[in-house]
Order: structure tokens, then sequence, then C-alpha cells
């Protein structure tokens, strides 16, 4: 962790709102203030992607439940971070399934454990989920083994009932994980995405749904087929690995610039931007200004959601840290706030409560 840790009452750099107002096709509450995405569910409080951490952050307040998908052997999407489930499930202690640990090359990289795709749903279901931080969230490890790895049809079963209990809707906003890789080995994400929403009847315009990808091809093919609403992700480095695999030289970077915007425009309706790309911070991880990027992603009519934001001192910049411990929590409100003011259209959290509280003192338009 670059620099050292500092009080949270310290001076940052001054904000201004966006002087673009926000596509309106954004707003899927009664009311313009962002959005709150559950990263992965509240993973701040519970293992991540499970039924039990999306249905705690619907509990706190989230608005869409973020599910990131990955095939089963037998071409179901289940909710994973990674294809690779050593670190998310108790499959290394399994004995029956020692055998199916391998290497693979993910995205160019060598990666070693045991993939979804080399299970059946079924035997999935056998596995049970853990904590994938347990240094840091220590207190998450107490809901280790309690709870299965669910398919995007459970998510959305759950989304439903939940909303229907509470008056409310909650949306859904799936990212499809590795997929030049997934569709490489003969397992396309797309088809099943697609024909899970159909089955749902979320396929409009107006359903609560935000595809997301990291990736631009099947961004851009899912809009020939599909009218939900779409968005690039978009990283602090390096450039999507469809990229890579056509020789196309632009980076995230460059797609963040006015004219990669402006291209994205013609198949996203926003973009899921690493908070560094709009307020950077330096080699102390301090803050730096913001930069335009909100401004001018407005100006192409396209929403802005940012990307990650978590309460412990390790992950928020120099100025919000509390104390000394990276595990500790430091002041994430002021980080909401912060962000809050730059116009922005929906966060990413592991913590939603965090964002709701700090959401409740906007100004309803």
């Amino acid at each position: 962790m670059a620099g050292a840790l500092l009080a949270a009452t310290v001076a940052v750099p001054a904000v201004t709102a966006s002087a673009d107002p926000a596509p309106a096709a954004d707003r899927s509450r009664a009311d313009d203030r962002p959005i709150v995405i559950a990263h992965r569910g509240a993973s701040g409080y519970r293992p991540e992607h499970t039924l039990e951490a999306y249905r705690l952050a619907i509990r706190q307040g989230a608005d869409y439940i973020e599910p990131d998908l990955v095939a089963t052997r037998d071409g179901v999407l289940v909710a994973r971070h990674e294809n690779e489930i050593s670190g998310t499930t108790d499959v290394a202690a399994r004995p029956e399934f020692a055998a199916r640990k391998a290497t693979k090359t993910i995205d160019g990289v060598a990666v070693t454990g045991w993939f979804t795709e080399d299970f059946t749903l079924a035997e999935l279901k056998t596995l049970r989920a853990k904590e994938r931080l347990p240094q840091v969230r220590v207190a998450n490890t107490a809901f280790d083994g309690r709870f299965q790895v669910p398919t995007f049809q459970e998510v959305i079963d759950l989304a439903r009932t939940e909303g229907r209990a509470r008056g409310r809707v909650i949306g859904v906003y799936p990212e499809t994980k590795h997929p030049t890789y997934f569709a490489s080995i003969g397992l396309p994400l797309e088809k099943p995405l697609v024909e899970v929403l159909r089955r749902n009847k979320l396929t409009h315009r107006n359903s609560p749904v935000v595809i997301q990808s990291f990736e631009t091809a099947n961004l851009r093919e899912l809009n020939k087929v599909i009218d939900v609403k779409l968005a690039q992700l978009l990283n602090a480095s390096g450039r999507p690995y469809d990229f890579t695999v056509a020789g196309d030289t632009r980076t995230y970077r460059d797609l963040a610039a006015p004219a990669g915007l402006k291209w994205i425009a013609g198949y996203a309706d926003g973009v899921g931007a690493n908070k560094d790309l709009i307020v950077p911070r330096d080699a102390a991880g301090k803050l730096l200004a913001p930069t335009t990027l909100v401004r001018d992603a407005h100006r192409e009519k396209l929403i802005v959601h940012a990307w990650t934001f978590r309460a412990e001192n390790q992950f928020l910049p120099a100025d919000f840290r509390v104390g000394t411990d990276p595990n500790a929590r430091g002041d994430i409100q002021a980080e909401f706030e912060l962000f809050y003011g730059l116009g922005l259209d929906g966060v990413f959290t592991d913590h939603p409560d965090t964002a709701v509280a700090a959401r409740a003192g906007l100004p309803r338009h």
C-alpha cells in the first residue's frame, strides 16, 4: 500500500458538479439521485456472490445487485467473481474434486486452480462459498461453508421476491466475465444470458437490467439483439482483451477520453469507470484534481457508474484513511460525498448501507 495512512481530517481537492446533466434513461428510482449498486452483494459483510450477500444488500437499500457471470460445463450461468473458484469456495478441500485442479491460460495469463467450466451445475451446488478476503474481512469468515453458488436465475428470483416484499424494484447488473475465453471453449456467455433474460421478460429498454463487460465486442453484439442498457467497463490500466486479440492498440484510458466515449456511445448506454479515472491519486495515494470524464461522458449521453467503493482503509484514498490499520474502516462517507459531488449516476460498493446513507443528504430533483 503506497504512502503512510493519514487521519481523515485533511484537505481534499475542491469539486464541482458536472456541468452536463446525466441522461434521464439512467434513473430507475423515483428521483434522480445516484443509484447504489451492490458490488457482488453486500460483500463487505457476507461472502461475495451468495444469495445472502445479495439479500443483505437489498435490505440495506441497494437499487441493483451485481452478479459476475461465468459458465458451468453444462452451460448454466452462475455468479462467481472468476471462473477459478478456489478462493471463493471450499473446492480445494474437497478430495472428490482433487483431480479437477488444472492450469489454464485466461486472457493471456496462466491460472492454476479449479474452474467452473469443469463442473456441472449439480457438482457446483455441492460446494460451499467462503470469504475471498479472510484477512481483511475476518468477521465474514463466520459465514464460510453456509451458502451455495447461486445461478443467475436464482439471483433474478431473489431480486423479484425481495422487491415485491419491499414495494420497490430491485435491478440486476450482470457482468460477463472473460467472454472471449468462454467463447473459445464453446461456452459463450451471451446466448444463455439473453435466454435467461427473455424467459424472465427482462429484455426491454425500461427493464431493470444493465449488462456490463470489460470487453467491447460482446457488448457490441448484444446491442444488436437486446434492448436492455449496456455499460462499458473501463479500468485505469490495460486494454480490453478482445482488443488484444484483434490487434487494436487502444487502451482503457483511450476509451475514457472524449473520442473513446463518443465511440462507446455508438453501442452502449454508459460506462462503469474505475474511480482513478475520475479522481486520480498520486504515488502516496492522495487525491489529485478530478478529470473531466463525468462531464465528457454526459455530453455523449452516457451514464457514469464508478467502482469500487469499499470502507476499509487500504481501499480508500490516503485523504480518507483513519488510523494505521489497513483493515480498519476509514471515512468512506467523505469519499462518497466527493464523488457524488462530481455528478456520478451510480456507485458500485461492497458496503451499500454507507452509499445509501451518504446519498440521503443529496437533494432530490
